[in-house]
């Protein structure tokens, strides 16, 4: 009898613990709902799950990707997640960086009978998380976009995930997003790039570019403060506009304060290079992952389709790519890019209209 008492009293112990173990956990889950993000990425809205029947036909598999999404460009990242939920049979979660001026047109537009059981969550991106790390020109002001560095602050936008893919608004997938996801990273690799000099892309496309593909095309190697580094100036650069991310190792490496610190050091001491103008979130990705990132396959960032209006590639070039990449001035919505009929047929019609009138304003422009 006496073993007994003790048997019950060990479970009622047992018990006891169990209980407090979870009440403690409610608690903190519940704290890590509420508390504001203090980057100021809010969650505005999020579709949590798919109709049966599309669960049904979709592998469990759940990939994040995250895409930016400015107002002027929103066609873009409509077209760039249709291509993107049409070639996959995972399930796709898309985590949609905005501004909170675009929140109701981006809303509106995910309702369109194509995209309408897409899973999406998002999030308003507060630009004064950039105050002093960005150096903008009172004269330029209008060309800022704080948009451009959501790609910096992944882990607080994607907090409970441990890898996602981040890619700009004017790409077309035309494979399953699946393979690129399942890009494997090196141990102690926070992500993975393609690389610019051994891509397909900088081959075919831009011949005689020169230092556009180097790490001197982008950073000024007569500061001392580049130059104690000991980079090597002709180390090939990577392509920062698709990228697979470890979050764990991302987080466990600070990789967000790393680029933070470069961001603010630039304003003092304006480390980057003024050979590509416009290029100001490149340059702090090159100095934190400086050999320190795994590559991803060329065919999932074929690139410079924006940097002319000329075909660059053959139509079986172009078909047989994974990702296509209109990085450069002549976007596919502007139509005079190469190969714009291949993103039209991604491209869902706006339906209050605003953005047909940015595209006839965008080819009128580069029409001169």
């Amino acid at each position: 009898s006496v073993n007994i008492s003790i048997l019950i009293v060990a479970v009622v112990i047992f018990l006891l613990v169990i209980h407090h173990n979870f009440l403690s956990l409610s608690d903190f889950l519940r704290r890590e709902l509420s508390d504001p993000s203090p980057l100021g990425l809010q969650p505005i809205d999020f579709i949590p799950a798919a109709p049966q029947r599309l669960t049904d036909e979709r592998n469990e598999k759940e990939i994040s990707v995250v895409i930016a999404a400015s107002d002027e460009r929103l066609g873009g990242a409509i077209a760039a997640m249709n291509s993107i939920y049409q070639h996959t049979r995972s399930s796709v979660v898309f985590h949609i960086v905005t501004l909170n001026d675009t929140v109701d047109h981006l809303r509106m537009w995910l309702k369109s009978t194509p995209l309408k059981n897409m899973r999406y969550r998002i999030l308003d991106f507060d630009p004064h998380v950039l105050e002093g790390k960005v150096q903008v020109d009172p004269q330029k002001a209008d060309t800022f976009k704080p948009l451009t560095f959501a790609r910096f602050y992944l882990p607080s936008l994607v907090p409970h995930v441990e890898k996602v893919i981040y890619v700009d608004d004017d790409v077309i997938v035309q494979d399953d997003i699946v393979e690129l996801y399942n890009t494997p990273l090196k141990p102690g690799h926070a992500a993975a790039f393609s690389d610019d000099c051994d891509s397909t892309s900088s081959k075919v496309a831009v011949r005689g570019a020169g230092n556009q593909y180097n790490y001197i095309g982008f950073l000024d190697y007569k500061k001392e403060t580049i130059r104690k580094l000991a980079m090597k100036a002709n180390t090939c650069s990577f392509n920062p506009g698709v990228f697979v991310a470890n979050l764990t190792e991302w987080k466990l490496q600070n990789i967000t304060k790393q680029l933070e610190k470069w961001m603010a050091l630039n304003v003092v001491e304006e480390l980057y290079s003024k050979t590509l103008a416009g290029s100001i979130t490149t340059p702090p990705l090159l100095i934190v992952f400086y050999k320190q990132h795994s590559s991803i396959d060329p065919m999932w960032n074929v690139r410079h389709l924006g940097s002319s209006a000329g075909k660059r590639y053959s139509p079986q070039f172009v078909k047989a790519a994974k990702l296509l990449h209109w990085n450069g001035h002549f976007k596919p919505w502007g139509r005079t890019a190469s190969y714009a009929e291949v993103w039209e047929k991604w491209y869902v019609p706006d339906p209050t209209g605003k953005f047909n009138l940015i595209r006839r304003h965008s080819e009128a422009y580069e029409a001169k």
